[in-house]
C-alpha cells in the first residue's frame, strides 16, 4: 500500500520497524482522518443553516477557488502533491454543496453499510475513479471551441507538449481528450469506420497488473498487454464491448504525476484491429 510515510513524510517520531506496526499506525491515522472530515462537515452544516437564514448563495465561485487554490499552495507546503490535494479538496467541496443543498446531513447513513471485504471483486478492490474521457471528433476545432468557449473547459497541456490532432480539455477535475483525424491515419481510419463519439473511458487503478490478472481471470476481452510509458505511467485496454460499444482502458499513475500524453492516445488506436 502506497503512502506518506513510504515516500520519507510524516514518519512517526517513534520506533515503529514492523509491518503490522506501520499497518495500525495507518489504521490509526485514517480513523483520524475521517474524524477531521466529520467535524469539517458538521461545520458545513452550520454554513448551511447561516445562508438558509440569508440571501447568500450556496455556490460562491470565488470562495471555491480561494480555497483550491490555498489548499494547493498548504500541499506544495508540506511536501504533498498539489495535483493529489485538490483531488481531496473537490470530492470534500462537492460533500459540502450536497450537504448545503439538503440542508441538513442524513444520520449515519441508514441505508449503506460497510461491505464484507469478500464482497467486493478484484476490479472492485482496486477501480478509483474515471480518469479521463477519449472522444473522436471530425471536427476538432469546433469541439474544442464547443468545450472551451460554451462549457467553460480550459485548454489542458499534454504531457510531452503539443502533439496535431489532439487536444485535452478540463473542467476542475474532469478531463476530455478530442482526437481528430490530423493526429494520424489510425485516427482517420477510426472515423471513418466509426464516425465520431466516445472512443474509450479510462479508469484510474491502484495496480494495472492485478487489475489486468483480474479480468483476465474473469475471462474479460483484453485488447493489450500492459504498457508503461517514459513517466511510469501504466496503463491496458478492453476490446470493444459489441453489446454496449463501450472499450475501457485502465490506468495506473505509478510514476510522476504527469498531464495526459498524447502519445499514449495514439498508442491506443495504433492497438486497434483495422476493420
Amino acid at each position: 500500500m502506497a503512502c506518506l510515510a513510504a515516500q520519507g513524510r510524516r514518519v512517526p517520531s517513534e520506533a515503529v520497524t514492523t509491518l503490522p506496526e506501520l499497518r495500525a499506525r495507518i489504521d490509526e491515522l485514517d480513523r483520524e482522518l475521517l474524524r477531521v472530515v466529520a467535524d469539517r462537515l458538521a461545520v458545513c452544516e452550520e454554513v448551511a443553516r447561516v445562508k438558509g437564514g440569508s440571501e447568500t448563495p450556496v455556490i460562491q465561485p470565488a470562495r471555491v477557488r480561494e480555497v483550491v487554490t490555498t489548499r494547493r499552495q498548504w500541499a506544495i507546503d508540506s511536501g504533498i502533491d498539489p495535483d493529489f490535494a485538490e483531488q481531496l479538496v473537490r470530492v470534500l467541496l462537492t460533500e459540502t454543496h450536497r450537504i448545503e443543498v439538503a440542508n441538513a446531513r442524513p444520520d449515519s447513513a441508514p441505508d449503506k453499510e460497510a461491505a464484507p471485504a469478500g464482497d467486493r471483486s478484484g476490479l472492485d478492490t482496486v477501480a478509483a475513479r474515471i480518469d479521463h474521457v477519449v472522444v473522436a471528433v471530425a471536427d476538432l476545432t469546433g469541439a474544442v471551441s464547443f468545450f472551451v468557449d460554451r462549457l467553460g473547459f480550459h485548454v489542458q497541456p499534454l504531457a510531452e507538449g503539443p502533439v496535431p490532432g489532439i487536444v485535452a480539455v478540463a473542467a476542475g477535475g474532469v478531463s476530455v481528450v478530442l482526437v481528430g483525424r490530423d493526429a494520424g491515419p489510425d485516427i482517420a481510419r477510426y472515423l471513418d469506420t466509426h464516425g465520431t463519439g466516445v472512443q474509450h473511458v479510462a479508469i484510474e487503478v491502484l495496480n494495472a497488473g492485478f487489475a489486468r490478472a483480474a479480468l483476465d481471470a474473469g475471462a474479460a476481452p483484453l485488447l493489450t498487454d500492459i504498457v508503461v510509458d517514459a513517466h511510469g505511467m501504466e496503463q491496458f485496454f478492453t476490446v470493444q464491448d459489441p453489446s454496449s460499444g463501450v472499450q475501457l482502458g485502465f490506468v495506473a499513475r505509478t510514476g510522476h504525476r504527469v498531464g495526459l500524453s498524447g502519445a499514449n492516445v495514439k498508442a491506443m488506436f495504433e492497438a486497434l484491429e483495422p476493420t
